[in-house]
């Protein structure tokens, strides 16, 4: 699939939903609750380093409130300006299919019915955390919308995955990624660029090997330090290098110049509320971070893919 313009040379997520669905979609974060087998003691405890206390899910819903409630809220003021918008609900918080088989058929047939312009579902989780049968409810979740498994990678390092507690190797993410496939389910991976002791050459890694599985999309995300995370203190105690701007931009758009040309890109940068952000504080101007990466792809008039080896 090649969505890529003058404007923005790789696939946006954008243009691959007014593409299929012809209008604007949005995707509205929910919190249903979920915890984590990295926190719970089952694979290991605190979690992530870099994760926060919500479970990534800093931006979604409140778990005290009912996923009705939750959506109407977040979808009421999208409304406003795109009446006729659609909607992919999207279990964001901790590890979404970390639970047994008959509640998160409940949750999911919920959202699926939260409002009749939700078109698909969006369900990050870990890859050691998907159950057989889940694999099973999935599929058949999948045969009814656009369902969007996505899958914490972060990095193929092995190092820094054991300095992050990340608790689940590559063969395990491989395997994974190879049972949704063949269940026919779209798979974005999330990535870290600036992960203590990563140099750009393996963020670039990164990209290489994700390129060779058969995966949908992708999110690339700049590492947040954060308060009340394990990260967060270790890096008061003891500062360890954080990327520039102009590093993370030179190395995005390094990533998308080796980005294989049919993956949709989800995410360039992330966010981190504003009270609980350590470093970098530049990436809090989240325009300006995504300009000077189309900037640079301009300046060297390049595109997704254009250094892409299969």
């Amino acid at each position: 699939m090649n969505l890529m313009t003058k404007e923005k040379p790789y696939n946006t997520l954008n243009a691959y939903y007014r593409q299929r669905y012809g209008k604007k979609v949005f995707k509205v974060s929910l919190d249903a609750g979920f915890t984590c087998p990295n926190k719970d003691g089952t694979v290991g405890v605190g979690g992530c380093t870099f994760c926060s206390p919500s479970g990534s899910g800093d931006f979604a819903g409140k778990s005290s409130q009912s996923l009705q409630e939750q959506f109407e809220n977040i979808a009421k003021m999208l409304h406003k300006k795109w009446p006729d918008a659609l909607y992919i609900p999207y279990f964001q918080a901790n590890t979404n299919t970390y639970a047994p088989v008959e509640k998160l058929k409940t949750l999911y047939e919920t959202a699926l019915s939260l409002h009749q312009n939700v078109v698909g579902l969006s369900i990050a989780t870990r890859p050691d955390a998907i159950a057989p049968l889940v694999y099973n409810l999935l599929e058949d979740i999948a045969r009814k919308c656009d369902l969007q498994i996505e899958l914490g990678l972060q990095t193929i390092h092995k190092q820094t995955a054991k300095a992050i507690n990340r608790a689940h190797d590559l063969e395990i993410f491989t395997q994974a990624v190879k049972e949704l496939r063949k269940r026919n389910i779209s798979v974005v991976v999330h990535i870290i660029n600036g992960l203590p002791g990563e140099t750009k050459n393996m963020m670039i890694d990164t990209i290489n090997y994700v390129n060779k599985l058969d995966i949908q999309g992708i999110k690339i995300h700049m590492l947040h330090v954060m308060k009340k995370t394990a990260m967060g203190h270790q890096y008061l105690q003891s500062p360890f290098p954080i990327l520039t701007l102009n590093e993370y931009v030179d190395i995005v758009v390094t990533q998308i110049e080796h980005l294989r040309p049919d993956i949709i890109i989800h995410r360039l940068t992330g966010d981190a509320p504003k009270d609980l952000l350590i470093e970098p504080q530049w990436s809090l101007k989240k325009f300006v971070v995504m300009n000077e990466i189309d900037k640079e792809l301009r300046r060297r008039k390049s595109f997704q893919g254009v250094n892409y080896k299969k």
